[in-house]
């Protein structure tokens, strides 16, 4: 009889479909593919299986049914199908399980009733998420479903980090709080920088900065979220690519009663032509830090806004840390940008953080040191690696 240790991690979107199919415990990439812009005419899937040559088809792919089906027999093709006896679990990102779930489960009824009751908190995601569960347990009924929520790692934070200061009951009923995001990514990347270190998680306190077009900062003590900057949605806390992060609250009234601008309107503002879109017209920061080396000012003012929060937010977790062992970036702009890392612990000496130059600009693609070994506090790049993480806690939870 054939083992089961295959996991096959899905990150269903409103429109695409993100999947890896891997082997565990070791976390052997097996296979990788994408279905994009489902429903449209122009809809296709692109399938790469270890070892072997990238497949590409077009659609129709009309539904997520649809999609997921044609992956299945791409993955099928390679041998392992929504039906394989290899196959242990089909993970599944889910981007908000609000105060409910506090780590992975396994799908059946009550779980999907209670990931469609929190649309209202992810509403451009977990409607996604739950197309992809559905679909996924209707192609593969006898394989357990696991959803791993992106808020879980941070449901360890203390009730004064995570309560705003409003109206208690009005926050209760409305379930207005600080939820996060990335969770998987700053679980993944903490554990990482601890073993990176050489030490045990729970002995460790680490800042991870996971910069991509959307960023968030988490505050790990002994392996447990303290703080977190993303807020009850994805918007709050640090500048990100077209979000604004950190704004006063009256602006959205001020722009309601001096600008007329309906709620939908101050909503596509905030989420969409802010951050480093609004300030400079570009929200890739590849083309931000190369104008900003040009000479440009809106660039430049576009990236000391960014690099202000983040050192802001440094300087903040430092504090409810008490002591720092690591700070650690990742994802994208994390991960492959010097500047913005030089830029964002710049004068931060005091506080022990010092990026070596020469370290910092060094090609590299592995989790690496980029501080001078005399500094008090480690920085890292610690590439994330957020299916493996999923994949990790499926097959945990469905091997016990």
């Amino acid at each position: 009889m054939t083992e089961a240790t295959r996991v096959l991690v899905l990150n269903s979107g409103s429109s695409s479909v993100k999947y890896q199919l891997l082997d565990m415990p070791g976390g052997t990439r097996l296979a990788t593919g994408l279905v994009e812009r489902i429903g449209e005419r122009s809809a296709r899937l692109v399938h790469t299986p270890s070892g072997g040559e990238r497949r590409e088809r077009g659609g129709p792919f009309p539904d997520h049914r649809a999609a997921l089906r044609a992956a299945a027999e791409e993955l099928a093709a390679d041998g392992t199908g929504f039906d394989s006896p290899a196959l242990a679990a089909v993970g599944h990102r889910v981007v908000h399980g609000g105060d409910r779930f506090t780590g992975p489960v396994r799908v059946d009824d009550r779980v999907i009733a209670e990931i469609e009751a929190l649309v209202p908190l992810a509403p451009l995601h977990n409607p996604g998420n739950l197309e992809g569960i559905r679909t996924a347990g209707a192609l593969s009924p006898g394989v357990p479903q696991v959803a791993v929520f992106d808020t879980a790692f941070h449901t360890t934070m203390p009730e004064y980090a995570w309560r705003y200061a409003i109206d208690v009951r009005t926050a209760d009923e409305h379930r207005v709080r600080r939820y996060g995001a990335h969770g998987t990514s700053h679980a993944y990347v903490s554990r990482r920088t601890a073993e990176l270190l050489g030490r045990a998680p729970e002995d460790v306190n680490v800042i991870v900065l996971h910069l991509g077009n959307g960023c968030s900062a988490a505050a790990v003590a002994g392996g447990r979220c303290v703080d977190t900057s993303m807020g009850m949605t994805p918007l709050e806390g640090l500048v990100m690519g077209t979000r604004s992060g950190d704004i006063d609250p009256a602006v959205v009234l001020h722009l309601a009663r001096n600008a007329g601008m309906s709620v939908d309107a101050i909503d596509a503002l905030l989420n969409r032509r802010s951050g480093l879109l609004g300030l400079c017209g570009d929200n890739d920061m590849r083309e931000v830090t190369r104008r900003a080396g040009d000479g440009d000012e809106a660039a430049r003012l576009a990236l000391d806004v960014y690099a202000h929060r983040l050192r802001k937010y440094v300087g903040a977790y430092t504090a409810v840390l008490g002591r720092v062992d690591a700070v650690a970036f990742t994802a994208g702009v994390g991960e492959n940008s010097a500047p913005v890392r030089a830029a964002a612990l710049a004068g931060l000496g005091g506080l022990g953080l010092v990026v070596d130059p020469d370290l910092n600009t060094a090609p590299g693609r592995g989790p690496r040191f980029i501080s001078p070994q005399y500094a008090s506090v480690a920085v890292a790049v610690v590439p994330t690696d957020e299916e493996l993480e999923i994949a990790g806690q499926a097959y945990d939870l469905v091997s016990t």
